[in-house]
């Protein structure tokens, strides 16, 4: 069974979505809000007759209310219809007489409803919960703290009325210049948005950083150099060598005469090459 917990919606993307298939009266979704008109017709975003309130709890934050002006009815509302018209449980607020009512209706009529003065600021989170033994009314300013502001035992059509009942946030006006309420943030905190719009912009801007120029030349190069390593000398130097050397021998021949050999041999010419650093 749908409870009434698990319905969502933020509203943000410009689309009256499919849980809202019963909406009535040329409501539209326009900056992130569900836009009810209040016209001396009536209209309201709702539900179809699918949902269940037993153990469900609901919030939501009502960000416009209509203004009442020459109306001697002028008001906006969050309600949970059973299926027998005029059955119904929530708040109004009643936009003439500047009252924030939380009703539990038989035949369109609750003789024991609670009124408190409005206060947009205070007021600007509803919520309608059961917990299988009661139905509580609270109010908050952010939707985080709440504050009670009726109790009753619950009406025996919420626990048999399983599946059959339809959330309807609605305006309605008696007379005077047609205006709208708005809600939002339907059982969520979340309100991320997205928006679509044309800017013409235009920017200046200076480049702070000091400029570096580059250049390119051409040159013709001439280089001198020096070969600084010690140079290595050589010497040529001539030597003449003088040797003398004598073979002797004694022969004696068959004649019995000494013959003496002398040999001396050429002066021998030496050539000396040396480094010389």
């Amino acid at each position: 069974m749908p409870s009434l917990s698990t319905l969502t919606d933020n509203f943000n993307d410009g689309t009256i979505g499919a849980n809202w298939g019963n909406s009535y009266g040329g409501v539209t979704e326009p900056g992130g809000k569900a836009r009810v008109p209040c016209t001396t017709g009536f209209a309201g975003y709702q539900t179809a007759y699918s949902w269940t309130l037993a153990g469900a709890s609901l919030y939501v934050k009502v960000t416009t209310v209509p203004t009442a002006g020459a109306a001697t009815e002028c008001y906006c509302g969050v309600l949970v219809n059973s299926p027998t018209a005029g059955t119904r449980i929530g708040f109004t607020i009643n936009a003439v007489a500047g009252l924030l009512r939380c009703k539990n209706d038989t035949g369109y009529f609750d003789a024991g409803v609670v009124e408190i003065a409005y206060n947009a600021t205070t007021h600007a989170f509803l919520r309608l919960r059961e917990d299988g033994t009661n139905v509580y009314w609270d109010t908050s300013p952010d939707g985080t703290t709440w504050t009670n502001r009726r109790t009753l035992a619950t009406p025996a059509w919420v626990t048999t009325e399983i599946d059959t009942c339809a959330l309807d946030m609605s305006a309605h006006r008696d007379a005077g210049t047609a205006d709208y309420a708005e809600y939002d943030m339907f059982n969520t905190l979340s309100d991320g948005a997205v928006f679509t719009g044309s800017a013409a912009l235009t920017a200046d801007g200076a480049l702070g950083a000091a400029a570096t120029p580059a250049y390119f030349a051409a040159a013709d190069l001439t280089a001198d150099g020096d070969l600084n390593a010690a140079e290595i000398l050589s010497a040529r130097a001539v030597a003449d060598l003088a040797a003398t050397s004598e073979l002797g021998a004694d022969t004696t021949g068959p004649d019995d005469s000494d013959v003496n050999l002398r040999v001396r041999t050429p002066t021998s010419r030496w050539v000396v090459s040396k480094p010389w650093t």
